[in-house]
């Protein structure tokens, strides 16, 4: 109870308290709020993102040949595995291993002692009927003999000298010569040996120019003709590329594998090349264009489209005087065929643009870069396997 003297606190005075109460207490709230956006402010500018090291390159325009890759087997432009028609025993190798012959040339002889003793005795025969129609011939003129007489003796040297052909024909199975002008491959036969007829003895290749035989799929047909250049890769001579040019194109195609047989010749004046070879081809099909290229490497290929970074320099210097690093800016590039390591890149970028070919999965837009070209990505447009 208060007595009459006493007064009663105010309603207004206890709101008043409160409210000054709540007032400093989000005064407080908002001010903490604040500092720590600030310190947090300060912080992030503190804070830089590191720089990357990477390579990069600038892009230029370069021409460009449109290709048809394939592969091919290469063969001799005449090749044969020779054989006699009789069976005999050989008395003479004339050729060795690996050497060239002529059209012509005799390789090897079988015995034919008896085919020539026959010869001659046909020979001798044939000559004795040359005398009797040459002395028939002189009667006739005195009508010493009937024209029928004169005919009999004609006749009769024509067969004696055919037979003799025959003879001799038959001495020739025993001599095998080279159909065409080659090389032999290795000769296995001694004299002694003993021959089967129909077996192949030796081998004679003519390899320059060397056929080159390419499987090419139909829809590629189209844009391959005669004469157009190939380019011939092979892992015995990754270094050296061969040139050729298509020759013939089959008018069938395989039924089996929708494939068409394309023929090509390769000069092989330096004998590097040998039937057989298994080989990487492309043939050169249109026009040569000029186009820009980068290496692979340097695409970025995602689901939204392809990237490049671009090395930005802004020629400003730091607070030393030096110049500052330069940045990485991503843009976005329109992409075309490839050959090789290299792509081709029709928009996007421009001539004299520099970009990063390889590190990028470090960057992002602003990343500061160390550019480091000692040790560049492969940008050949036509590479070979190499064996380490």
């Amino acid at each position: 109870m208060y007595t009459r003297n006493e007064r009663k606190p105010s309603t207004s005075r206890r709101m008043f308290f409160m409210i000054l109460g709540v007032g400093g207490f989000l005064a407080l709230l908002i001010g903490w709020n604040m500092l720590g956006k600030y310190m947090a402010g300060q912080a992030a500018a503190n804070m830089t993102i590191p720089p990357q090291t990477v390579t990069s390159t600038r892009v230029v325009s370069e021409p460009w040949q449109g290709e048809q890759k394939s592969v091919g087997t290469l063969r001799a432009a005449k090749g044969a595995d020779l054989a006699f028609d009789v069976s005999g025993i050989v008395t003479e190798v004339k050729v060795k291993s690996g050497a060239e012959v002529s059209e012509g040339q005799t390789l090897i002889e079988l015995n034919a002692d008896d085919l020539i003793a026959e010869r001659r005795r046909l020979e001798a025969n044939a000559a004795l009927l040359k005398v009797d129609l040459e002395r028939a011939r002189q009667q006739l003129a005195y009508k010493g003999i009937s024209q029928a007489e004169f005919d009999r003796a004609k006749a009769s040297l024509t067969a004696a000298e055919a037979g003799v052909s025959q003879q001799q024909a038959l001495v020739d199975k025993r001599r095998l010569r080279a159909p065409f002008s080659g090389r032999v491959g290795i000769v296995s036969l001694t004299p002694g040996s003993y021959v089967n007829s129909g077996t192949a003895v030796l081998t004679l290749q003519q390899l320059d120019p060397i056929m080159v035989d390419i499987n090419v799929p139909q829809v590629q047909l189209g844009e391959i003709k005669p004469g157009q250049t190939v380019v011939l890769n092979l892992e015995a001579y990754p270094d050296k590329p061969f040139i050729g040019a298509v020759t013939a194109i089959s008018p069938k195609i395989d039924p089996a594998t929708r494939n068409v047989a394309v023929e090509a010749s390769m000069p092989n004046a330096e004998d590097l090349l040998r039937a057989g070879m298994f080989a990487s081809v492309a043939i050169q099909v249109g026009e040569p264009q000029t186009y820009m290229t980068l290496p692979q490497t340097a695409i970025t290929f995602n689901p939204y489209g392809e990237t490049v970074f671009l090395v930005k320099h802004s020629g400003k210097k730091d607070a030393k005087g030096k110049p500052e690093m330069p940045t990485a800016q991503s843009v976005f590039v329109t992409t075309g065929v490839t050959r090789g390591d290299q792509i081709v890149v029709t928009s996007g970028i421009k001539d004299g643009d520099e970009v990063v070919t390889s590190g990028q999965l470090k960057l992002k837009n602003g990343t500061p870069l160390i550019i480091d070209n000692r040790i560049q990505p492969p940008n050949n447009p036509a590479p070979a396997p190499q064996e380490h």
